[in-house]
């Protein structure tokens, strides 16, 4: 998780007077994420953060209250505009949301928290969410994967201010009363209230680190959709439908309705990860939900099968089997049997249907031709044999063919691969499927290994797997299936490594991704595709290799077995050009959808040496900023932390060659020249530990003890903590590890100390900033322990912050 800006009150008030904040801002949002921003998300900080500090000029207003701006929200790519955080008059931490928009205009739409707006960009006026639903649903999310938020006893409290915007009878209208309710509207001239609305949550200082709890806090375990379909299908809203997953869900609604009186078909595009399938079981669930003929349809009998086993049990056989068909189902029905038909991974599709790929028409016609509304979910990337044809050029084609009128949208937003739209570009890019800016890849935002040996790799996916059974190996198909007719025969074997597995096509078949204990057997695109892992470990065959400085694909290297590129020869004979093009890209979008499998991570071992040191050569461990990596919260402390015992195993010299994440144990005290030097770290003289499941390793990562009194409101004696070292970005208001030559600090015997930073910067010639003082403050339960101040000059060498700690660790008694 990441928050681009965090500050005090004041400290942000600083910055706005001195009309830069939008530069800060920018700057930040470079050294935090590794990328910049365009022109007009910098004048929309300029524009809105002024009139926000304006808003919080207000003396009532604890100039101590926190101040954080865009916090990107777990596992997505969506971030929340402002957050100011605080204690209310009867000391309940508070955390107010604000959705910021520079709008003077809008239009009301008939949709459900949709409304019209002017966006930016060429388009123009644009459908979208209404601001208060937008608000309320980053909150919404929040509270749903955040465990500080829920275990921390904080309230959030959105609201959205468009400052611009005059109270008209639009965007206040009685048609958005329940959003409104939900999260307050303040528009053009309103300030006061909002003041008022503030003051109101917000009487006191963020006296119990709020930002840093939430910044800090644990994600909770992602929602699997295959757990929760019973849920929705009985009206339950397991899902939080986010920006564009909201306005899909809602157009289709209403093209629902508009079939009644002229056939619809709606095309959505959507990447890896994007929410199709969530939508398209949301969707199933409203429209039972209104009485209405629908049915989820798709090629892929795995995700059918995965949901109708979550649903025995809650549902008759009977009535599964109305929900859910394969769509070669259709070949006979009437025309507008159904009002809706939803078609996920559209892009699966066949011309034909029937065990030999001989009966009926034209998949896509048949569908169209038996719904008076149709909604295809598809990505054109995720073709993955010569026999799908629902690409959306083939679905327009009949949609106007059949008479339909057309609706095509996109869902863009991420929420897989721990909502990095980074990953999904660099694996394009990779890949060579398109050009894209992501070169290379800062596993910081998303965990992707590259393994010498797939024992390892399948070793820490099973590893991974242990908690929540939600991590798999899949491969390439180019090992053939001998297990089929000899149970006791390995498929897949790498014999210099003693791999050997088996495909697990024969045993679980479509439950395979969800059946207990089949991690040790290996899935392949037909059983995975259209599902979601934690962790994905993937096996590149010889399929794809890398020659001369370019990827390439080899077709025929695919197992005898494998149906994806049947008719590949007879093509060849005749358009020879076009059947290389064509097997390119099935070999390419393969590896594309088994690697974007992993919400968490994904592990790769590659047949072919070259290949994997290039795609090593392609990855960059920033040191990022350890929260964003690490995922966890601050725990509650109890007495038994103040043993010297480290409540982690100790991690040998065989697991960490062998990929398991393990971190140094540091003392301290002997600690000054440690950090600057953490390649000497391996040479054995320190212990190494085995990091928790939950936390994801990254370059800098340390364990160490906190001893003393001076930080026991935050850190109880003896504590164990889990620090990054060399951190970026901001460090103020959080508890670091300081080096500075002229503080002898008591309780570690030398120049190092552990306290609660914060700085007071001046603009220097020489450089973007000048450190002018630093604070460093105790945070104790005791009296005797008094801030240390540091005043420090343009050329002061002799301060340094070593360490930003991230964490509690959890003593074994916990």
């Amino acid at each position: 998780m990441v928050i681009i800006y965090q500050a005090s009150k004041g400290q942000f008030l600083e910055h706005a007077q001195r009309n830069d904040i939008e530069d800060i801002v920018s700057r930040q949002f470079l050294s935090v994420t590794g990328r910049g921003v365009g022109p007009s998300e910098i004048r929309a900080w300029k524009n809105s953060l002024v009139e926000m500090a304006k808003v919080l000029s207000d003396e009532e207003i604890p100039t101590d209250a926190g101040v954080a701006i865009e916090y990107q929200l777990p596992q997505s790519s969506k971030r929340i505009d402002f957050v100011i955080t605080g204690e209310d008059a009867a000391a309940r931490t508070k955390v107010i949301i604000v959705e910021l928009k520079q709008w003077s205009e809008s239009r009301r739409s008939d949709k459900d928290a949709i409304i019209w707006a002017r966006r930016g960009g060429p388009s123009g006026e644009q459908e979208g969410l209404h601001p208060s639903y937008q608000a309320w649903s980053y909150a919404a999310y929040l509270q749903d994967f955040n465990a500080a938020v829920q275990d921390g006893a904080m309230t959030l409290q959105p609201c959205a201010y468009l400052h611009n915007h005059p109270r008209d009878g639009e965007i206040d209208h009685p048609h958005y009363r329940e959003h409104l309710a939900r999260a307050p509207l303040f528009l053009a001239r309103e300030r006061e209230k909002l003041q008022r609305f503030i003051r109101e949550h917000v009487r006191h200082g963020d006296r119990k680190g709020a930002l840093y709890a939430i910044e800090n806090g644990r994600i909770r375990p992602s929602k699997m959709l295959s757990d929760c379909v019973a849920g929705l299908l009985q009206g339950r809203p397991e899902f939080v439908l986010i920006d564009d997953q909201k306005v899909v869900h809602e157009t289709i609604l209403k093209a629902d309705a508009r079939a009644e009186y002229c056939k619809q078909v709606v095309i959505v595009q959507g990447g890896p990860g994007t929410g199709k399938s969530v939508v398209a079981i949301n969707l199933l669930g409203s429209l039972l939900a209104r009485e209405r003929n629908a049915r989820y349809v798709s090629k892929n009998s795995a995700p059918r099968t995965v949901y109708a086993a979550k649903l025995a049990g809650t549902f008759k056989k009977t009535r599964i089997n109305n929900l859910f068909s394969g769509s070669g189902s259709f070949m006979n029905e009437e025309a507008d049997t159904y009002d809706t038909l939803i078609v996920d991974e559209a892009h699966r599709l066949n011309e034909k249907s029937g065990l030999y790929g001989n009966l009926g028409d034209n998949q896509v016609k048949e569908l169209i031709r038996s719904a008076r509304c149709t909604v295809f979910f598809v990505d054109d990337d995720q073709r993955v044999t010569l026999s799908d044809i629902g690409d959306t050029d083939e679905l327009r084609r009949h949609a106007r063919e059949l008479g339909a009128e057309v609706t095509e949208l996109e869902l863009a937003s991420q929420f897989r691969c721990n909502g990095s739209d980074g990953y999904l570009a660099w694996l394009d890019n990779t890949l060579e499927i398109r050009n894209t800016a992501n070169p290379t890849l800062d596993t910081s935002g998303y965990d992707f290994r590259v393994f010498d040996n797939p024992s390892d790799l399948h070793a820490l996916i099973e590893l991974k797997n242990r908690g929540n059974n939600r991590s798999r190996v899949v491969a390439g198909y180019c090992w053939k299936w001998p297990s089929k007719k000899d149970p006791q025969a390995w498929d897949i074997a790498v014999p210099e490594y003693e791999y050997q597995r088996r495909w697990n096509l024969n045993k679980d078949g479509s439950l395979w991704i969800v059946t207990p204990g089949s991690v040790e057997q290996v899935g392949c695109i037909h059983t995975c595709q259209g599902l979601e892992l934690d962790y994905v470990g993937v096996i590149i065959g010889p399929d794809l290799v890398y020659r001369d400085g370019q990827i390439v694909t080899d077709a025929t290297k695919r197992a005898s077995s494998d149906q994806s590129v049947k008719g590949l020869k007879k093509i060849s004979k005749v358009e020879p050009e076009r059947a290389r093009r064509l097997a390119d890209r099935i070999v390419k979008n393969t590896y594309r959808t088994l690697m974007t499998r992993g919400m968490k991570g994904c592990f790769v071992y590659c047949t072919d040496g070259p290949l994997a040191a290039h795609l090593r050569s392609l990855l960059r461990a920033a040191p990022g900023k350890g929260s964003v990596a690490i995922q966890d919260a601050l725990s509650s402390a109890v007495a038994s932390r103040q043993q010297n015992v480290v409540p982690l195993r100790r991690a040998s010299e065989e697991e960490r060659r062998a990929g398991v994440a393990a971190v140094p144990v540091i003392d301290l005290v002997l600690a000054a020249g440690a950090f600057s030097k953490w390649q000497a770290l391996e040479d054995g003289s320190v212990d190494w530990v085995v990091l928790p499941d939950w936390v994801r390793p990254q370059p800098g990562l340390f364990v160490a003890q906190v001893v003393g009194e001076s930080m026991n409101r935050r850190i109880p004696n003896g504590s164990w903590c889990l620090f990054q070292a060399n951190p970026r970005g901001t460090r103020n208001g959080k508890v670091v590890i300081v080096k500075y030559r002229d503080i002898l600090d008591p309780e570690f015997g030398g120049h190092l100390t552990v306290k609660l930073y914060s700085s007071e910067k001046v603009p220097a010639e020489n450089a973007e900033w000048l450190h002018q003082r630093i604070t460093l403050t105790p945070d104790s339960d005791q009296a005797g322990f008094e801030p240390l101040v540091l005043n420090l000059g343009e050329d002061d060498d002799s301060f340094s912050v070593v360490a930003e700690m991230l964490m509690i660790l959890p003593s074994a008694t916990d």
